[in-house]
């Protein structure tokens, strides 16, 4: 009788005390869990105030200002979408969207593939940190030094490129004087000032292709364009539409390089966008009307971007 009591009595001790150790441990864990949410919270409220003031309430105030007539001068004028409306009736505007979309497709393009051909020769050539050093360099100028740089040394009297091409009874080339080369100037300027910077990304994201996949196709007997096209470019995408999304937004808000070289000339050849937009607000004072434009390009950024990361499906990998 006697053991059955003490038996029955550690049994009923043993659930109370597990109940009691699940408390005590859990008290902990959601201790923990609240630190980390404190933790989360202090780290991304830099990033999210940073967001709140210098992108969204730009980006409403800015909307707001495209529904108005504002001289800066002058109380601003409610007039609804009449600036859109100006967009479709405005000729320069439509030939700085035109001159933008060449800018950005030769710039795209010339720097993606030299980035590429880069990159390829790092990873087979040198990997090298004084090249890569070497290869940051003009990027690391800002794009107000460029353009000043390549004034003198495209210039078509004194330029140090004019008279290279001198030799073969070429020229002289005005490059940012003549209206039909001097947009491609402009792109191919500032190509050569990101390639390395987009080589080095896309040099980063070759390293992480495992090499047995490239032993594997040398074993096959692959040749080095059939490995590049059927392995490095598809295992690359990822890293390949993040450096053409970010260069595709940079090329749209080129300002700097034309408004020191070209100031838009000649005629309207190398007047992109953004530098329409900075003449309508701060030399002809039409905030409203340059603020429609901003919200028009904004808008057109978001949407390209979303296409073409859904064309591209860049958060997908094909190395899964």
């Amino acid at each position: 009788m006697m053991g059955a009591k003490m038996h029955t009595t550690a049994t009923a001790v043993e659930p109370q005390a597990d109940a009691t150790h699940h408390q005590v441990s859990s008290r902990p864990r959601g201790r923990s869990r609240h630190s980390e949410a404190k933790a989360a919270a202090f780290f991304l409220a830099p990033a999210v105030i940073g967001f709140v003031v210098f992108y969204l309430v730009p980006i409403v105030r800015g909307f707001q200002m495209s529904l108005t007539d504002w001289n800066l001068l002058q109380d601003a004028k409610w007039v609804g979408f009449d600036n859109y409306a100006r967009l479709l009736e405005d000729d320069t505007f439509i030939n700085a969207v035109k001159v933008t979309v060449i800018y950005v497709v030769v710039n795209i393009t010339s720097q993606t593939l030299l980035g590429l051909l880069i990159a390829m020769l790092m990873m087979r050539v040198s990997q090298s940190t004084v090249i890569r050093s070497t290869l940051l360099l003009p990027w690391l100028v800002p794009n107000v030094t460029i353009a000043a740089i390549t004034l003198f040394v495209l210039d078509p009297t004194v330029g140090l490129l004019n008279h290279l091409i001198g030799f073969l009874e070429v020229g002289p080339i005005s490059f940012y004087g003549d209206s039909a080369i001097a947009i491609y100037t402009v792109a191919l300027v500032n190509s050569w000032r990101n390639m390395g910077y987009t080589g080095l990304l896309l040099f980063a994201g070759m390293q992480t292709i495992p090499k047995m996949i490239y032993e594997a196709a040398e074993t096959e007997g692959a040749s080095t364009w059939q490995t590049f096209r059927h392995i490095t470019v598809p295992l690359l995408r990822p890293i390949l539409v993040m450096v053409i999304v970010v260069s595709m937004i940079g090329s749209f808000q080129i300002f700097d390089t034309v408004s020191v070289a070209t100031s838009g000339g000649p005629g309207n050849s190398t007047r992109v966008i953004y530098l329409y937009i900075y003449e309508k607000a701060f030399q002809q004072f039409d905030m409203g009307y340059a603020s429609a434009m901003a919200v028009v390009l904004m808008l057109a950024l978001v949407l390209l971007t979303l296409f073409q990361l859904k064309l591209a499906r860049s958060n997908e990998s094909d190395m899964d």
